[in-house]
């Protein structure tokens, strides 16, 4: 079960009764992002509901429409690759806390699609688990720079959860050009980051929550949170993949971790 609500024209990339995944892209080497987590919930059996990123070894980033479901028992993987076997560096702890921006209202017009969930016990790091580095405060990236979007989402529109974890090079769409008409018009706000938009790559259903990497001084950072695409389609020309901005919120997130 993977969410992917629709909003008058936006479509979020968590939950949903069917499975999503990176669309244009390949499969990514195992541990190749050691940050990027499995975020599962407890149906009758564990199930892949969104992406996230181990910021802390408490602490996962993740969006906010992925954990606003009250009740549901939520897991982490970490050192993931196939969510459908166990092949030795996995390490699966229990969220025993959720904190969702209070800014988040479920519009996404309106952004702050960014949570915070607590870890029972301290990730074990080692060469498969690390944390993931958040950018600088306000660091905007120019347009077409390029980053790399991962996640175990469709692959094609209307497909199935990918068993191991997908990578795709990504272009940044610089919010001038994402807010034109042609793009999104006013459903972005300069809170979110736009990749993709040329009809053959972007982020689909089950990539919510997850990582927008992108290279800087030979390390990545982490420069979004996976948050919706256009209702009619993954890689709809002109309608990029969008993600909250997490230069945006670092204060927020460092507040949540420094609260414990």
């Amino acid at each position: 079960m993977l969410r992917l609500a629709i909003l008058v024209g936006l479509a979020l990339l968590g939950q949903c009764s069917e499975n999503q995944r990176i669309i244009g892209g390949t499969e990514a080497r195992p541990n190749a992002w050691p940050w990027q987590v499995s975020l599962q919930g407890l149906s009758s059996y564990w199930y892949h509901t969104c992406g996230g990123t181990l910021v802390h070894p408490r602490w996962v980033l993740t969006a906010g429409h992925c954990v606003d479901r009250p009740g549901l028992t939520f897991r982490v993987a970490l050192g993931d690759h196939n969510i459908y076997e166990t092949e030795g560096p996995e390490q699966y702890i229990y969220v025993d806390k959720v904190v969702i921006n209070k800014k988040w209202s479920g519009d996404l017009s309106v952004g702050h699609d960014i949570a915070m969930v607590h870890l029972a016990e301290e990730a074990i790091l080692n060469q498969n688990v690390q944390l993931g580095l958040l950018p600088p405060k306000g660091e905007v990236l120019p347009n077409d720079y390029l980053c790399v979007a991962t996640g175990w989402g469709y692959t094609y529109n209307g497909g199935v959860v990918s068993p191991t974890l997908q990578q795709t090079p990504i272009k940044i769409v610089d919010y001038r050009t994402c807010s034109r008409p042609d793009y999104w018009g006013y459903y972005v706000k300069d809170i979110m980051v736009c990749a993709g938009g040329d009809g053959f790559v972007s982020g689909c259903q089950g990539d919510s929550g997850g990582p927008l990497n992108c290279e800087r001084g030979g390390r990545y950072y982490v420069h979004g949170v996976t948050s919706f695409i256009y209702a009619g389609g993954c890689r709809f020309y002109l309608k990029p993949t969008v993600w909250t901005r997490v230069s945006a919120e670092v204060d927020w997130i460092n507040e949540i971790i420094t609260k414990g």
